[in-house]
């Protein structure tokens, strides 16, 4: 009897794909490379080093690169060339000749920021790092026309009264609506009672500045991905949530922002969690809005009826002198009814963030608004519902992280309009 033949096993290493970071070319809308492709590439990615790591020297820019210091040295040069950076200070060396740390030149590149809400306008004028230089508030107005006039004039008498010569580079505008941002048209503000409105085009005309418009919810979203710095890994796929007058939402995706086709995506505010529910400002019943926006929290404090009350009335209930900062001290006071009231709130904040969570699985979410500076009191309620209404546990313990410190989030949301488009990746294909 023959031995049996031995079987030999070839093994063949298999990589598997990654689908997640496969893009289809759109074949009717590309930009083809060219030889100065690489190096514009690698040139924005010396910017956004600097800008998240300044001050920085060219050693340590040519570490966080992986590049030789010959290559980060000449991009910095071209940098500084283009004045998009600076030379500061000279750092530390434990022998040799000690560096020159670099630096993001934005201290004369001015914007002005407006943020505009249903109670109140907040303009702003500040640097590209968001830092403000003036600023000042005024009940908003409704009309176009007068608004546009009105705007122009305090743009004007802010620029003078402050001795800006030169070095304002646009005007943003964060808007509580839907808006195509590439025709800077608001396609519906419902709080405002603006649709259709080619606003963009008629301030532009009478500041003689350029001007872009954007969802406030978004233009927050730009601030934390443009001007925030402190995160050491900062996620590419992340959710913003802002509660205010209104509920801005923004979503990032592999570190872009999501519009949608017809700039609407992430409208996540109008998503009903009752049909039955109170009255929101879009017009619909039981949106997310109206269970925790500042005024659906007021209403639970002092019984109003949302359904039952007319916009005028809305709109001296939001201009009254008593504020959700206001509830929240009583809540800290030990006023039961103000702590009932917030805690609702908080219910349904993580009642809607499950729904957040289930559709896009973000990283994480970063939260805003006058309702987070209570987040000690309100950071169980709302991941305990959070919990509830996920699909997956993993899900439900998706990080919720208080957006920022700053003020006026929306107002720096706004400046990012002008200032972000300097750090934004070339695009290709």
């Amino acid at each position: 009897m023959t031995a049996p033949r031995s079987q030999h096993i070839v093994h063949t290493s298999y990589k598997v794909p990654d689908f997640s970071a496969m893009r289809k070319i759109n074949t009717k809308d590309f930009r083809v490379a060219t030889r100065s492709t690489s190096r514009d590439i690698n040139r924005r990615i010396a910017l956004n080093v600097i800008h998240e790591h300044q001050p920085i020297s060219r050693a340590e820019l040519a570490r966080q690169m992986n590049v030789t210091r010959g290559v980060a040295g000449v991009l910095v040069q071209e940098l500084l060339d283009q004045d998009l950076i600076y030379e500061g200070a000279t750092g530390e060396a434990a022998f040799g000749r000690k560096p020159t740390l670099l630096h993001i030149k934005s201290h004369d590149r001015l914007v002005v920021a407006v943020d505009i809400r249903f109670s109140k306008t907040f303009v702003m004028v500040c640097d590209f790092s968001g830092r403000q230089l003036a600023l000042e508030a005024y009940d908003t107005i409704f009309s176009i026309p007068e608004f546009v006039r009105d705007l122009a004039a305090r743009v004007r008498r802010l620029i003078k009264a402050h001795a800006i010569i030169d070095g304002i580079e646009g005007i943003g505008l964060a808007v509580p609506g839907m808006v195509d941002q590439r025709t800077g048209r608001i396609l519906n503000a419902p709080a405002l009672g603006w649709r259709a409105v080619d606003l963009r085009n008629q301030l532009a005309a009478a500041t003689g500045l350029p001007v872009e418009i954007e969802n406030s919810g978004r233009a927050c979203t730009l601030a934390l991905l443009w001007l925030e710095r402190g995160e050491t890994t900062q996620p590419q796929n992340f959710v913003y949530v802002g509660v205010s007058d209104g509920v801005g939402v923004g979503i990032v995706v592999n570190g872009e922002l999501l519009r949608g086709s017809d700039h609407i995506a992430g409208e996540f505010a109008h998503v009903p969690l009752n049909l039955d529910g109170p009255r929101c400002m879009c017009g619909a019943s039981g949106c997310w809005e109206s269970y925790i926006s500042n005024l659906a929290t007021l209403s639970r404090y002092f019984g109003w009826d949302l359904s039952k009350l007319s916009p005028n009335k809305l709109h001296d209930a939001k201009q009254g002198s008593f504020t959700v900062l206001d509830l929240i001290a009583r809540a800290r006071a030990g006023d039961a009814k103000a702590m009932a009231a917030v805690q609702s709130t908080a219910r349904f904040l993580g009642l809607g963030l499950a729904t957040v969570v289930n559709v896009i699985n973000p990283e994480c979410i970063y939260l805003d608004g006058e309702i987070t500076t209570a987040w000690d009191l309100i950071e169980t309620t709302v991941t305990l519902a959070l919990g509830e209404r996920a699909l997956t546990e993993k899900g439900g313990q998706t990080p919720l992280r208080i957006a920022s410190t700053q003020e006026y989030p929306r107002l720096r949301g706004a400046a990012a309009l002008i200032a972000a488009p300097t750090f934004a990746a070339p695009r290709v294909a």
